[in-house]
């Protein structure tokens, strides 16, 4: 008898437990219902990448003197860089400058230190093909403008998408007393600083 009640008591604990489990996986669940869609009707709406967004690089031809620093600091030695020494000026002269970007993971090291800033990252990411070929991009294609959201007129982009208060979803009209779901960089910049000047004080 006793070992039955015991049965019976474990089993209701462990159904209180799965009921607990159920009710807070439902909780969340109810929560997110509550809120606003943080999906963007891409393609007709974008988001605006960040001033440090690393996308595609965007390659200058007439700046680049093929030093191959670009290679050497590369972690996977991906750009290609083909020149030819000219006996007669005593320089190289490039013909060919290509990058992968099947394979590049974009750290930004070749942009960092490339001598002529001949590299630059741009806010590029719609890199997706068909053939893996296709991301095995040479100078000319590197050399071409970086796509802009904001020049797009076809689509509408979103700048502070991110940072929208709950219940709001155009960044346009946002009031300025509305509280926003997370802080904006300035203000987790000024936090800093005054972070900074209190521990100076001290």
């Amino acid at each position: 008898m006793l070992k039955f009640l015991k049965q019976v008591g474990d089993y209701a604990k462990e159904s209180l437990q799965a009921a607990k489990a159920i009710g807070q996986g439902l909780g969340v669940t109810f929560d997110h219902m509550q809120r606003r869609p943080v999906t963007v009707q891409y393609p007709y709406e974008k988001l605006i990448p960040s001033e440090r967004y690393r996308g595609r690089i965007h390659y200058e031809f007439d700046k680049c003197i093929a030093c191959e620093v670009c290679v050497r600091v590369c972690p996977i030695n991906l750009p290609v860089v083909d020149w030819v020494y000219n006996k007669e000026t005593k320089k190289k002269d490039l013909k060919n400058y290509s990058i992968d970007f099947g394979a590049c993971i974009f750290c930004g090291n070749c942009v960092e230190y490339c001598p002529t800033n001949c590299l630059s990252m741009t806010e590029e990411y719609e890199l997706a093909t068909y053939d893996r070929h296709e991301l095995n991009y040479d100078n000319v294609a590197l050399g071409r403008l970086p796509y802009k959201v904001t020049d797009d007129p076809m689509v509408t982009p979103f700048r502070e998408f991110a940072y929208l208060p709950k219940g709001e979803y155009d960044p346009h009209v946002v009031a300025d007393d509305r509280p926003r779901a997370g802080q904006r960089p300035e203000e987790l910049v000024d936090q800093y600083k005054q972070a900074a000047a209190a521990t100076e004080e001290n």
